[in-house]
């Protein structure tokens, strides 16, 4: 004699299949975010034109804890930003002028910034846009990068912190990622340079 199984207490084997299948993407998902890329929302128009406000990019966490000049970073300003409108809280993102060592000034005799003397060029910034209408003259410690947005009449950054605890000088353990894709909206998707 077989035993009896109660109505509605045998599961389907594709229930158990699908739940498996849901629960693994939910896995995967969890990891990618963490371990590979995570997306942010902009907050505002500091890095225009490379980002807008509301575009939502993702941040490479394979690059935690580094930072080249040129890369567009998002990291964590607590204690060295404060948190505001622009940064959506506490993660801002900018874009690396110069890193530990490098000495950066604003500016040249031709207006633009430089690098270890050098004129920096930045084909980022929008036509006519003044690389900064702050004058500064600085070298950047070791383990530290100095960072401005795009849009330099309407940016936070390195220079509005110049007098504040670390001067406007961000470690670079604080990058969270870099920057490297657009993802929505759909019109304005592709990779960041």
């Amino acid at each position: 004699m077989s035993p009896s199984v109660a109505p509605g207490r045998r599961r389907s084997p594709l229930v158990v299949v699908a739940a498996v299948c849901v629960l693994a993407l939910l896995l995967a998902a969890a990891g990618v975010r963490h371990f590979v890329t995570q997306p942010y929302r902009v907050p505002s128009a500091s890095m225009e034109p490379t980002l807008r406000a509301g575009d939502v990019i993702l941040a490479d966490r394979a690059s935690r804890g580094q930072a080249q000049r040129g890369d567009v970073v998002v990291f964590d300003g607590t204690g060295y930003f404060a948190p505001s409108a622009e940064s959506g809280g506490r993660y801002w993102v900018k874009r690396v002028i110069a890193v530990g060592g490098e000495r950066v000034t604003c500016c040249s005799d031709s207006g633009a910034l430089m690098i270890d003397g050098q004129e920096l060029d930045e084909p980022y910034l929008a036509p006519g846009t003044e690389p900064s209408a702050i004058e500064f003259d600085l070298e950047v410690p070791d383990g530290r990068m100095f960072v401005l947005g795009d849009n330099r009449a309407d940016s936070t950054d390195s220079r509005s912190m110049l007098g504040a605890p670390g001067g406007g000088m961000v470690p670079v353990e604080r990058v969270v990622g870099t920057v490297d894709r657009i993802v929505w909206p759909l019109t304005r998707a592709g990779a960041v340079r």
